[in-house]
């Protein structure tokens, strides 16, 4: 897949299934937060 210049492969395996998981948990965690406070 590709995004811009940028070659995106996902990766294979547990390793990296649980490697995008914790990044997508992570990515809506920081987006909660950062709405909470622009709506403060």
């Amino acid at each position: 897949m590709r995004i811009g210049d940028v070659e995106v492969r996902p990766l294979g395996g547990g390793a990296g299934c649980l490697g995008m998981l914790l990044v997508s948990v992570l990515l809506s965690v920081a987006l909660t937060v950062i709405v909470n406070l622009l709506v403060r």
